[in-house]
């Protein structure tokens, strides 16, 4: 038996963001493995600037990802003004966005870009050990998303969880069965709730879930550096939950 740790993610909208080319901003039906372990780390009170046990984080721990429903589409139609932020010795750096159009109207420029949304969507997270030489305990983890320390989004800021996280220490042969047990249990009454008639799991290439593999499919979104914002490429795979009968829930 295993140690795993489960909760869930629910919100009137979530944005999983994609390699973004140009002005549009795609958002995946279902979390970046870099968006939970962010979603982690600031439960936790870990700041961007600590880069090693950001590090830490993201080498040490498994996740699994169940997508009790993956809600739907929202695409919205996005402008921003932005004033020039100059070059070399006149850099400028604003400090709050009133600061920033505080300037000349006519110095603003206006970026248009279309950004996806997923509304209504809900998700059951398992995440294990990789190595024994972890930076938190499991407990420690719940502890942190029971109460976190700095305010976790889904996805973007503007995203905000709806219902409490709900973290469960669940002793389990794998993590097939870990989210079963928890799924079972987890029929919360959510008005607009679209429950998917199969529940996806997905988890990177590598890692033990129990859960047989239908589709491989490579993914950038392991964190790399916080810095300039950079990410890795992984395999992310993805099955189906069963019941211990082997039926697709």
């Amino acid at each position: 038996m295993t140690d795993y740790l489960v909760f869930h993610l629910y919100g009137p909208m979530a944005s999983w963001g994609e390699t973004a080319v140009g002005e549009f901003r795609p958002s995946s039906d279902h979390p970046s493995r870099s968006a939970i372990l962010g979603l982690i780390a600031a439960s936790l009170g870990v700041r961007r600037e600590d880069a090693e046990t950001l590090k830490r984080i993201a080498a040490s721990y498994a996740l699994a990802i169940a997508v009790e429903s993956s809600g739907t589409l929202l695409r919205d139609y996005h402008t921003t003004a932005v004033p020039p932020s100059g070059k070399g010795k006149h850099r400028r750096l604003y400090a709050t966005r009133k600061d920033e159009l505080s300037g000349p109207r006519d110095g603003l420029s206006t970026i248009l870009s279309s950004r996806d949304y997923r509304c209504d969507a809900k998700y059951l997270v398992c995440m294990w050990r990789r190595t024994e030489e972890c930076p938190y305990t499991l407990s420690e983890i719940q502890s942190a998303l029971a109460s976190p320390r700095f305010v976790p989004y889904l996805g973007r800021k503007s995203c905000v969880l709806s219902l409490p996280m709900r973290p469960v220490l669940v002793d389990a042969t794998d993590a097939g069965e870990a989210l079963r047990n928890e799924f079972s249990g987890s029929a919360d009454n959510l008005p607009g709730l679209k429950e998917n008639r199969k529940i996806r799991v997905f988890w990177s290439s590598g890692d033990v879930t129990g859960i047989e593999a239908k589709q491989s499919v490579h993914r950038r979104d392991e964190p790399y550096s916080h810095k300039p914002w950079q990410f890795m490429e992984r395999i992310e795979e993805m099955g189906y939950l069963k019941t211990e009968d082997g039926d697709v829930l």
